[in-house]
């Protein structure tokens, strides 16, 4: 039964001076356990409530209402050699891009960690607290809106255990890790990771609106447009880009390619999902598209017809499962459905990519090696063992 642990004893940090001192005293700690509370709906980005902060020698909770400029804080956390340790850290990390431009030190996700030795991935911070280490965590304030002041005791303290068992969860995860020589895949890993989370603020993301893969280049020129008008709005009125300007109604936009006011509010649901005063710069939005020349239009989205493989998709999917359970890996690391079929596609001839398919590269490679190559040459074959067991399906080798 897991036990409840006793909170050790956290400042509090209010005012700059506070945070300038505890930067200080923390400037030769190795470890730090990073974790913000932070409320995100509606609008156009996260606002940040408060920082938690665990070094080797104490506990910290810094209120960044209260405190004008965090750069302090920034400067302390991306500097030096010290681990930072974290859990599913997406917002942390980007928080801490955004105000500094630079990475945290040496970030290690414990999520991740727990998911290259084969335990559950994602899980939960209190799955894997319990799991680990046995003690239980408490959930009450998940639904806490964390601008509101006075935060109470129960509040911080809540806030607090989201730290307090980083520096553990890493110390046991890490000798798993060295145990299977897995530590470089980690490394490889959390910056691959952090690369590509930083371009979702350096690199326009329009290709991210859903429903646009069969749009023509003169029409994805269109979507490119609206997605930098919206953004702007949004950040303009700190609400959520797609309340400013719906992904459907982009795509339904892009395929019109109208400008015409009239015609812009015939479509239905335009007058009722788009303020007035945005009509006039979503007609001139498709103008300045429409009016670029073919050697500025965006390329067309390259279909995926790793899509097509069907069957044998599904198959080598369940090898790979099979194979990662053996090798004690979650799945969900090595790769989706689509990155196998992908993989697949590509070795038949069927796609072709400028570069390899993440299946092939750095550490996967050495977990899926020739296991497509196998099951496409008919070497490797599918069959049930155990029916009764928890994995009744085994890989074979096939002489032939």
């Amino acid at each position: 039964m897991a036990s409840k642990k006793p909170l050790p004893v956290y400042q509090l940090i209010t005012t700059a001076k506070q945070l300038e001192e505890f930067c200080q005293r923390s400037v030769a700690s190795k470890f730090a356990g990073f974790d913000t509370e932070f409320v995100s709906e509606n609008q156009y980005r996260p606002e940040l409530c408060l920082v938690q902060i665990a070094t080797d020698t104490e506990l910290a909770i810094i209120d960044t209402l209260a405190i004008d400029d965090l750069q302090p804080f920034w400067d302390w956390l991306t500097s030096g050699d010290r681990v930072t340790l974290v859990h599913a850290a997406r917002e942390e990390f980007l928080f801490c891009v955004r105000d500094c431009k630079k990475w945290p030190s040496k970030l290690f996700d414990v999520q991740l960690a727990a998911g290259m030795v084969g335990m559950e991935y994602p899980a939960s911070y209190g799955n894997l607290v319990q799991r680990v280490l046995g003690i239980e965590v408490d959930k009450g304030e998940t639904r806490t809106d964390w601008r509101r002041r006075p935060l109470t005791d129960r509040q911080l303290e809540y806030a607090a255990q989201d730290v307090i068992h980083l520096k553990p969860l890493y110390d046991r995860l890490t000798k798993k890790l060295n145990a299977r020589d897995r530590l470089p895949w980690m490394e490889e890993e959390m910056t691959e990771w952090q690369t590509d989370l930083e371009k979702t603020i350096t690199e326009p993301q329009w290709r991210r609106v859903s429903g646009i893969a069969s749009l023509k280049p003169a029409a994805l020129a269109i979507v490119r447009e609206l997605w930098v008008l919206r953004d702007a709005e949004a950040q303009r009125q700190n609400r959520s880009a797609r309340r400013v300007l719906p992904d459907d109604l982009i795509v339904e936009l892009a395929r019109r390619g109208n400008s015409n006011p009239k015609q812009l509010k015939a479509i239905r649901g335009f007058e009722n999902r788009v303020s007035r005063h945005l009509s006039d710069d979503i007609g001139k939005a498709i103008e300045r598209a429409k009016n670029l020349p073919d050697s500025e239009l965006p390329p067309r989205i390259r279909r995926n017809k790793s899509a097509n493989l069907g069957l044998l998709g599904q198959f080598l999917t369940t090898a790979l499962k099979i194979v990662c359970k053996t090798e004690s890996i979650a799945p969900g690391i090595v790769g989706s459905a689509d990155s196998v079929r992908t993989m697949a596609a590509w070795k038949l001839g069927m796609l072709k990519l400028k570069d390899p398919p993440d299946l092939s590269r750095g550490w996967r490679a050495e977990i899926v090696g020739t296991l497509v190559d196998r099951v496409l040459d008919g070497t490797y074959a599918i069959r049930v063992g155990d029916p009764k067991s928890d994995e009744p399906l085994i890989l074979e080798t096939i002489e032939k």
